[in-house]
């Protein structure tokens, strides 16, 4: 034992119970338990034992007194031996109410998650043990607790056989989600119970090596030769599936139904206490690569739950896409109409409205395309001014909405996010040049949207942080430079500039005709129509000066405006159609799914909901269409929060049908859509099966109103602009669906940010209070046209093909 230097002898004939051969000390370079730097192994071992495999350290302890044990084993037999006492408990025979004293579990490490602390502050480890049953069960949850569990964190891997002994047995509240036994194991030091760990060392033998050096690195399986018991790997086109939720236990859980070329289903429910490793599936059609899958038969049909190992990868279905597993994404790879997950630094926050808010978040890279700055005052918005000053062409705003608001508010600016499931959306233009992208997440959780906040330790956060540390940043030196004093002095004249730049430049853009040259108004108002001018004005005054008035329903078909009608319209058609009660004969069809009930109020009113099916199936809320019966607005306006399309309906002899067009034909979102009566011509109700039948029904409010006979309405912008140039005044009018202020205008009634972006817009391109020389000004297109009224002609004149510039949105 010479070469075991620092009197440590004595100390190893306590801790085990043999003498190790003369040199057999290797150092150790991965032990969790490193008071000691050597491991000691036979000379048998020592040949077989990988330099990165966990090494039995000497603990401080002796081993019959330690609650935690590593074990070895020598000649067939665990070393040190196992208690007496103890005797095994196969997984089938553990039930509550049984004496298990002296028993003792033993399974396989199949899932570990991140050691925690509880609400008292107590270390908390959770493990799956596997089972080698071929029961339909044979997997259970371990419940970790105090020092116990911090010790079993530090050395407990996949894969490793573990011994639980001295455990109570619970019932598992997960049970039913996880597909787990119904009982768990609960152990603790303070409960008097004890792990034994056993690392199985690799032995890959040479000849095993070479053979999987040539062989192919996967097999996979098609879903039609699936068998009970086996873990395979494999490929499948998404058909169904419930994006991760957090289950009742502390895992994650989603729910996937594949199909493949043989056409056989397949649903898969997968847990892990990691979002991340669980696949980021966007849409039905997305394609999944499952690695290390395990398949079990259940009511004669075959499932795939988690196994060791488990690893999946997501690809975007869409014809023409490209082959990238879906990952997080750089701002650098960014494009319109894309979800994808970001990693990135807070820099700014701030706080928007009632309903949203603002992140500005960076990570290093540029997006290609312009980017939205959403309206906020200078002063509500936290951040290191220099920072976001020196980083401002690398940030971007990401506009988060509902259940996401209160998490963003208590962000501390500077730590490291990933965001789930943004939204990039293309600003409606039709020149590229001023197109920008603007990134939202959108309320609720599916598709995974979130925010996660990442420590410092986190190997993506030590990563990103190197890079970021390597990027030039644009006018570095020169604000580096500039004393708090001249800072300040900067931020307080940042207004006085802006003000002075709007009286130079434009605040609108054209979008065509660059060909045209500037007009000046008198020449204009003298001239015949119908022509088409380029002119530089500013706005004097415009109507309506309530912004909301200024919203119109208009057909495109006979060209007719009419008022937005208000809610007590709606309110009025639907207590009408209640009066007619459901028809049962027209309850569940083949293609729609019926659910009735009777309100518990006085009125006992008849609710009927009817949801639509796609495939004999019902889809998942985000993706369904429903009609109903009897219902009030507000119920409705509820339903349209958690369901796709809500469509107004009432019951006939024969079939459902819309009701009165004075009612919208179909709710989306926050969206009432409504149908022209002098240009409709409804159609019955079951029409819309043709729609359910396609492969992918998108649920369209355009689509739906074709097959429904419905001559849709837009909401369009109807305003009046006084422009003067010095030469003399026009009257011009805007009527724009969303181009002019790139804000649809179906959505503004709706939305209060929307709103208040508008009257931003309108505050700059007309400054209230502003004497005519302080205006800026506006460059744009008018047409003038002719309109008869009785005998007499009048001209008039139109805006068209102009944006508000981005920088004033």
């Amino acid at each position: 034992m010479s070469l075991i230097s620092g009197g440590m002898e004595a100390g190893l004939h306590d801790c085990f119970d043999y003498i190790l051969p003369l040199g057999t000390v290797i150092p150790c370079v991965a032990g969790a338990f490193q008071e000691h730097q050597v491991w000691f192994w036979t000379p048998e071992e020592a040949d077989t034992i990988n330099a990165t495999d966990r090494c039995f350290t000497c603990w401080s302890q002796h081993k019959a007194t330690m609650p935690v044990q590593l074990l070895k084993i020598i000649k067939g037999k665990y070393e040190p031996p196992l208690p007496s006492h103890l005797q095994r408990e196969d997984l089938k025979h553990l039930h509550a109410g049984l004496d298990h004293t002296n028993k003792y579990f033993q399974g396989v490490v199949i899932l570990s998650y991140p050691l925690t602390k509880l609400g008292d502050g107590t270390d908390f480890f959770k493990i799956v043990l596997q089972d080698n049953s071929c029961a339909r069960i044979d997997s259970i949850n371990i419940l970790i607790y105090g020092k116990m569990a911090d010790d079993c964190a530090k050395v407990i891997r996949n894969g490793d056989t573990c011994i639980v002994a001295g455990f109570k047995l619970a019932k598992s509240p997960t049970a039913r989600e996880d597909g787990r036994h119904g009982c768990h194991l609960e152990v603790s030091e303070e409960a008097g119970s004890a792990i034994y760990i056993y690392a199985q060392p690799s032995t890959t033998t040479a000849s095993e090596t070479a053979s999987a050096s040539v062989a192919p690195k996967y097999v996979y399986t098609p879903l039609d030769h699936l068998k009970d018991g086996t873990i395979v790997n494999l490929y499948g086109i998404v058909k169904f599936f419930k994006p991760p939720y957090v289950s009742k236990g502390t895992d994650y859980c989603s729910v996937v139904t594949l199909v493949d070329q043989s056409n056989v289903k397949l649903t898969c429910t997968l847990f892990n206490g990691n979002l991340d490793s669980l696949p980021k599936i966007y849409k039905i059609g997305d394609i999944v690569r499952f690695h290390r899958i395990k398949i079990r038969e259940y009511n004669g049909q075959m499932q795939g739950i988690t196994s060791a190992g488990f690893a999946s990868l997501t690809f975007d279905g869409t014809v023409g896409a490209p082959v990238v597993p879906r990952t997080s994404t750089k701002l650098s790879g960014v494009r319109p109409m894309l979800f994808f997950d970001l990693t990135c630094q807070l820099v700014g926050k701030a706080q928007v409205d009632g309903s949203s808010f603002l992140l500005k978040v960076w990570d290093g890279t540029k997006c290609p395309y312009p980017t939205w700055r959403v309206p906020i005052e200078a002063r509500d918005l936290e951040g290191e001014k220099v920072l976001l000053h020196r980083l401002r062409n690398l940030t971007v705003d990401i506009l988060v909405y509902d259940n996401h608001v209160q998490l963003a508010k208590s962000l501390k600016i500077g730590s490291f996010l990933r965001i789930y499931s943004i939204h990039t959306k293309q600003a409606s233009a039709e020149n590229e040049d001023v197109s920008h992208v603007e990134f939202h997440l959108h309320g609720g959780t599916c598709y995974g949207r979130g925010i996660g906040v990442l420590p410092e330790s986190h190997p993506d956060v030590k990563e990103l942080k190197t890079f970021l540390e390597s990027v030039e940043l644009a006018d570095s030196q020169s604000m580096d430079s500039m004393s708090s004093l001249e800072l300040d002095s900067t931020s307080n004249n940042i207004a006085d500039l802006e003000s002075q730049r709007c009286q130079q430049l434009s605040v609108t853009v054209l979008t065509d005709h660059q060909d045209l040259s500037n007009t000046v108004l008198k020449t204009i108002r003298n001239s015949r129509a119908p022509q088409q001018y380029r002119i530089r004005a500013k706005l004097r005054t415009f109507k309506p000066q309530k912004l909301y008035q200024s919203i119109k329903l208009h057909c495109s078909k006979c060209n007719s405006l009419q008022e937005v009608p208000d809610g007590d319209t709606f309110d009025l058609i639907l207590q009408g159609s209640a009066v007619t009660p459901p028809n049962p004969e027209l309850h569940s069809t083949s293609w729609y799914e019926s659910v009735m009930w009777t309100t518990q109020d006085q009125k006992q009113r008849k609710i009927t909901i009817h949801f639509v099916k796609h495939d004999e199936m019902l889809l998942y809320p985000e993706d369904t269409l429903l009609m109903i019966e009897g219902g009030t607005s507000k119920e409705i306006w509820k339903l349209t929060r958690r369901f796709k399309c809500v469509i107004p309906v009432r019951s006939t002899k024969n079939d459902l049908e819309l009701l009165d067009l004075s009612a919208p034909f179909l709710l989306q979102g926050k969206v009432k859509y409504y149908g022209c009566k002098q240009c409709s011509t409804p159609k019955p109700i079951k029409n819309l099966s043709s729609l359910a039948a396609e492969p992918r029904p998108s649920w369209e409010p355009t689509e739906i109103a074709q097959v429904l006979g419905i001559e849709p309405l837009q909401y369009v912008f109807i305003m009046k602009f006084t422009l003067v140039d010095g030469t003399g005044a026009l009257n011009a009018y805007l009527f724009d669906y969303e181009k002019f202020f790139q804000i649809p205008a179906s959505e503004i009634l709706s939305n209060n940010f929307l709103q208040q972006k508008m009257q931003m817009t309108m505050n700059t391109l007309c400054p209230p209070g502003r004497k005519l020389d302080d205006l800026p000004w506006l460059e744009c297109f008018i047409k003038s046209y002719n309109i008869t009224d009785g005998k007499k002609q009048q001209v008039y004149y139109q805006i068209f093909d102009t944006t508000v510039a981005e920088d004033v949105v």
